[in-house]
């Protein structure tokens, strides 16, 4: 998903830059209200980036100029909402792209709309309807974070074909070969990240409970 340094077009680079910046600065005003309210909260936060780091670290190659990997999203939005988890994303991608060479500086817009922006409102969405609805909460997770998984590879290959446009088939033709390049390592990898999602919330719930009720209040119920 992490498009690479240098790979899109400069327009497409400010432009997904500019659409990105405003979903990033409101979500530094949230996460600061946040720590200043409950500043508690601290650990979980650094726990739920390194989630997300270390998931969407484990790039394998797919397209050309991008790879196929988890995100790690869903569990951070699940926590602390997409608007902070808005910033963690940027936060990840920014250190990806300087220690590991993993997406880039001048594709960091792009990359965090996608992920960041795009993967954490489509889990937040989810889990609300999920939990609204009466689902289990364990297929609740599982859905949030499988199904923001695969939102993200969907606006990556709309943002390539964007930028590189089928001589025949267009913008439409480019974004259903690059979607159905994607879904051959994605799709295996998105049932795995909501299934890991799922292990991982419960291991918390099991041995930090009272913090974990304390950021997420719908946590407290027994898993249904």
């Amino acid at each position: 998903m992490h498009i690479m340094e240098g790979y899109l077009p400069a327009a497409h680079c400010i432009g997904w830059g500019t659409v990105s910046l405003p979903f990033v600065a409101w979500g530094v005003k949230k996460l600061s209200d946040r720590l200043r309210d409950d500043p508690e909260s601290r650990l979980l936060l650094g726990a739920a980036g390194g989630f997300t780091f270390v998931l969407s670290a484990m790039k394998l190659p797919s397209v050309t100029g991008s790879c196929s990997h988890p995100t790690g999203i869903g569990f951070g939005t699940v926590l602390f909402g997409p608007w902070i988890m808005s910033v963690v994303g940027f936060v990840v991608l920014v250190f990806q792209a300087l220690l590991l060479a993993h997406g880039g500086l001048t594709t960091l817009g792009a990359n965090t709309f996608s992920m960041a922006i795009a993967g954490s409102f489509t889990a937040w969405a989810i889990w609300r309807v999920g939990r609204a609805v009466g689902l289990p909460l364990n297929v609740t997770l599982f859905l949030a974070a499988s199904v923001s998984d695969l939102l993200t590879y969907c606006v990556t290959s709309l943002q390539l074909a964007l930028a590189f446009p089928d001589p025949v088939g267009g913008v439409a033709g480019a974004a259903v070969k690059f979607l159905g390049v994607f879904a051959i390592t994605q799709v295996p990898l998105a049932i795995s990240e909501g299934l890991l999602t799922v292990l991982v919330m419960n291991l918390l719930r099991s041995h930090a409970g009272e913090a974990i009720a304390g950021v997420l209040p719908a946590l407290k119920e027994a898993g249904r």
